[in-house]
């Protein structure tokens, strides 16, 4: 089953894409990682997240490699600026640097990474400079607090699409303020790291839940990422086997018991936290 979830501007992405963070650093993995990335194209999750920081430029050249011969039609592409390359002019240069390395001639979604120092309007104007010429449909941002957002808001960044944070049942964090805000401005959330890099415990309840569905416990934490209709996921996945498996994910429905027992394992926040990072 494909699940979606909705832009700001009513368009329709999976629910459940790709991450290439490490991907294309290793030559021995090129045809596996290639190969992953069109089985999960096939599979429906179209989207795939990358950025010009990744292997300094080498994961977006493997993502344009499995994206020729017409997948690039198939799929809706992700991008992210580097904060220093984030002012009004560094924004375009940046994005055509990695149009290049992606093969491509427009991104779906161009992502501030995180905040730098540049002012958030003159990025803004970047970005929009970017929508004029045809290079990219969508703009967002990544790890943005909630003060931030709200500062992001004010500059004339209504038109945002998604913000891309961690967010996973061990870092719950951004529940407490952060997706309300989101919910409430109808901007979607992109959780990078869903799995926590497969560091999540495969015991306790997440193993529990798993075996009571006859599941593996990183697709429990998937299905749980995804239990949110404004939430998308981007695991990475370096086989087919492995993209398979998580696209099996959508199809998992947890109870209210699975709910209950992975809070008391990962209790959801009571207090603000910081936004964290990987």
């Amino acid at each position: 089953m494909t699940k979606s979830v909705t832009l700001p501007g009513g368009e329709q992405v999976p629910a459940l894409g790709q991450g290439t963070w490490f991907m294309g650093e290793q030559a021995g993995k090129r045809a596996d990682e290639i190969a992953a990335l069109r089985a999960g194209i096939e599979l429906g999750l179209t989207l795939v997240d990358t950025a010009e920081m990744y292997g300094d430029g080498a994961t977006e050249k493997q993502v344009g490699a499995a994206l020729k011969d017409g997948w690039r039609e198939k799929a809706f592409l992700v991008s992210k600026v580097y904060p220093h390359n984030a002012s009004r002019r560094g924004v375009v240069d940046a994005c055509t640097r990695s149009l290049i390395r992606l093969g491509t001639d427009r991104l779906d979604l161009y992502l501030l990474h995180w905040r730098g120092s540049y002012p958030l309007e003159e990025t803004i104007a970047g970005f929009e400079d970017l929508q004029k010429a045809g290079k990219i449909r969508h703009w967002g941002v990544s790890n943005l607090d909630t003060d931030d957002m709200e500062e992001l808001l004010e500059a004339g960044g209504e038109a945002c699409a998604v913000n891309q944070i961690l967010y996973n049942p061990s870092r719950r964090g951004p529940e407490f303020d952060l997706l309300p805000f989101q919910a409430r401005h109808k901007i979607p959330v992109m959780a990078y790291s869903p799995i926590e890099q497969a560091r999540l415990p495969r015991g306790g309840a997440l193993g529990a839940v798993a075996k009571k569905h006859g599941v593996d416990p990183f697709q429990v934490a998937l299905a749980w990422v995804m239990r949110d209709p404004g939430v998308i996921a981007i695991p990475k996945a370096g086989r087919v086997a492995h993209v398979e498996a998580n696209a099996a994910a959508r199809d998992l429905k947890l109870d209210a018991d699975d709910l209950a027992a992975i809070d008391a394992d990962f209790p959801p926040p009571k207090r603000k936290r910081s936004l964290e990072m990987l």
